[in-house]
């Protein structure tokens, strides 16, 4: 027993910087007001008005969370990591392509998980569609008409194009503000899919598996997390 988890623990050889979580804001969680006390224990106090975490504590949640989709990846399990936010939709599709995993970065779609079917047939559409374009099949159609179909290929693509690999339900979602993202959250849970998540001082770590509790709205501290998980997920993705 000791030898396994010797062997799971050296899958995960990324180090974790609390000097640039802290440089980069994870350390700040929301209003006090606006605090969910199962929070508690993740938190080291507050100052003007705001949850401060404990960072000493976070540390060693990111690297089981690293370590478990260290793993998993080496196990070949499918990942998508889900954030929708502003500030870091452009960095979850660059760290997705890099890792190629899956990832959703505009609008979680209700039925991702609990009804991938519906969604493969969308993928499929839009696919088709693509395929259509290039072949020259809608050169019969108007130009307006064509014009059409190529606003749905482009929507198409913004809401699906960063699932279209995927072949069934994804095996670990990654999460980033796990209380905006509450629907993917609990179709995961009913799924039974592992979640890993940024847990802000406002949500609730009790639906999260693998809570990494810290500020989620902070760019740089978010950009530092998924170049870890990119990095993990890179080195293990061939096992």
């Amino acid at each position: 027993m000791e030898e396994q988890e010797s062997g799971d623990n050296q899958m995960s050889k990324t180090n974790i910087s609390l000097d640039e979580l802290i440089g980069s804001g994870a350390h700040f969680g929301h209003q006090t007001k606006r605090w969910n006390p199962k929070m508690g224990e993740y938190l080291y106090g507050q100052e003007d008005g705001v949850h401060i975490f404990d960072l000493i504590k976070t540390k060693p949640l990111i690297e089981e969370a690293l370590d478990f989709l260290a793993k998993s990846t080496k196990e070949g399990k499918k990942v998508l990591i889900l954030g929708t936010k502003k500030q870091i939709k452009d960095k979850v599709a660059e760290v997705a392509q890099k890792a190629g995993v899956s990832y959703v970065n505009e609008r979680w779609l209700g039925g991702t998980i609990s009804n991938f079917d519906q969604i493969k047939r969308s993928i499929s559409k839009m696919e088709e569609m693509k395929e259509n374009m290039s072949t020259g099949f809608y050169n019969k159609y108007t130009k307006k008409e064509k014009l059409l179909i190529d606003r749905e290929i482009v929507r198409l693509e913004k809401f699906f194009g960063g699932v279209k690999t995927l072949t069934g339900i994804p095996d670990i979602l990654f999460v980033i503000d796990t209380k905006r993202e509450s629907a993917a959250v609990r179709e995961a849970n009913g799924k039974k899919i592992p979640v890993i998540g940024i847990v802000d001082s406002n949500a609730d770590p009790d639906m999260i598996d693998y809570p990494i509790p810290m500020n989620d709205d902070a760019s740089k501290a978010l950009e530092y997390i998924l170049d870890l998980v990119a990095k993990v997920v890179t080195e293990n993705k061939n096992g």
